[in-house]
């Protein structure tokens, strides 16, 4: 049947891809070198061995039947919560986050695969019980098939990765057919949970509220005391709708507990996130609060960017990185370097070519006769488009330093193999979709 061959690849997709991927080795190659010229890296070596592999990798799903996945799609799910679990204990801390594990220097980051169960799993689920989406049980249900690994990453604690889990979740839920003050429910209760958590801090730099307020979020026993007092007017509320069937008794009961979500969220986000992960959050507002500090690397990424001009210093003559003013230059702030040395052509070419990739994705989900492949295309593009935007938004200083990776470009195997393995899945579908 047409569209079934296994050498029907997308050809746009797949050269997009090898494009970024290659592009992402010579600036890691880049970011290595100092400014007398000497190679004191070899990140780029082990990229070109996992990117070779990664594409080997993303073959084998393209040609791999996806309904096989399918079905055993939550035991993937339960394999990589167990090795999350196994992570907090016997995992090795990198970069002030425990979230690598392996044996000497061969292991993986189980998180950056967790994402891609986590969308083969929800997918699965939303497809077989997309009849039970929109009762707000089973909708809480499925939501943590997403809630849990995004838990466990926060505890380790990995803050970028977590936050990944809820765009990803909500937009599957929405194409899947939720209802939209379900929806409404999750972006709320994230948007207020961020705010709580940065509250304290935003207080004491920038002079907001008065030490009182503050105090409630500040001192451990008065926040139990706000979320309980919070939970028993949700309780009493909740009580109020079994017995009238009020219908405003129904919306007392749904901004309480969005308020309590979102308050013992943020006290949890504060118990467990060390303080450089929150004060990121607060250089976003104004990063020259602490310029030699948590603003640091803001500022010296813009200046590199900024200074790229409209063609760029040239490859290899970049000063940012090569004088080791950007921290994590090969990792979180690749796009920097890239800027730098190739400037706004370079910085056009990529986004081209991300916009290609999501194009494309945006047309398998269009064209595919299958709903689990369409709805897990949809988080497999979710995804992309989020490391995308929020990875370049925080180079540009739009968008508070996470520590998401740019995928393709990005420093680190786990990262790369998860991203190379979720286009092989959308190959997969797009080489069935009109398999029903």
């Amino acid at each position: 049947m047409k569209g079934q061959s296994v050498f029907a690849f997308d050809i746009l997709l797949f050269v997009s891809t090898l494009i970024l991927v290659t592009l992402g080795i010579a600036f890691i190659y880049s970011s290595g070198i100092t400014s007398s010229g000497e190679v004191i890296s070899t990140e780029h070596i082990k990229q070109t061995i996992w990117a070779i592999t990664g594409v080997g990798l993303l073959v084998f799903f393209a040609s791999f039947d996806y309904m096989t996945l399918r079905r055993w799609s939550l035991r993937v799910y339960l394999v990589f919560i167990c090795l999350l679990v196994l992570t907090l204990f016997l995992g090795r801390v990198v970069n002030y986050s425990k979230s690598w594990i392996g044996i000497w220097e061969l292991g993986i980051q189980p998180s950056e695969f967790c994402k891609v169960a986590m969308i083969v799993q929800l997918a699965h689920v939303l497809d077989k019980k997309n009849t039970q989406l929109r009762d707000l049980k089973f909708f809480a249900l499925f939501f943590g098939i997403a809630a849990l690994p995004m838990l466990l990453i926060l505890i380790q604690p990995d803050l970028g990765t977590a936050l990944v889990f809820i765009p990803v979740s909500i937009v599957m839920f929405f194409i899947a057919g939720a209802k939209t003050r379900h929806i409404a429910f999750v972006v709320l209760a994230g948007l207020l949970m961020i705010f709580f958590t940065i509250l304290p801090y935003y207080g004491m730099y920038f002079g907001g509220g008065n030490a009182s307020a503050m105090s409630l979020f500040t001192d451990k026993t008065l926040s139990l005391y706000l979320i309980g007092a919070v939970f028993m007017v949700c309780a009493l509320s909740c009580a109020g709708l079994f017995f009238s069937k009020k219908n405003y008794f129904y919306w007392f009961f749904y901004f309480s507990l969005l308020l309590f979500f979102a308050l013992a969220g943020s006290f949890a986000a504060r118990s467990v996130l060390k303080e450089y992960q929150i004060m990121r959050l607060v250089v976003f507002i104004d990063p020259n609060i602490d310029p030699k500090g948590a603003g640091w690397n803001i500022i010296q990424s813009m200046n590199a960017i900024g200074s790229g001009g409209l063609w760029g210093k040239g490859f290899l003559k970049g000063t940012q990185s090569h004088y080791r003013y950007i921290p994590q230059q090969s990792t979180d702030f690749i796009f920097s370097i890239l800027s730098e040395e190739w400037g706004f052509a370079g910085c056009l070419l990529v986004f081209v070519l991300f916009f290609i990739i999501i194009v494309r994705g945006l047309f398998i989900i269009r064209t595919s006769q299958d709903r689990f492949a369409a709805i897990a295309a949809t988080g497999i593009v979710t995804m992309i488009f989020f490391h995308f935007a929020v990875n370049v938004g925080m180079a540009i200083g739009l968008m508070p330093i996470t520590g998401i990776p740019l995928f393709f470009l990005s420093y680190g195997g786990s990262s790369l193999w998860s991203v190379l393995i979720s286009i092989g899945l959308l190959m997969s579908f797009y080489i069935r979709r009109f398999k029903v």
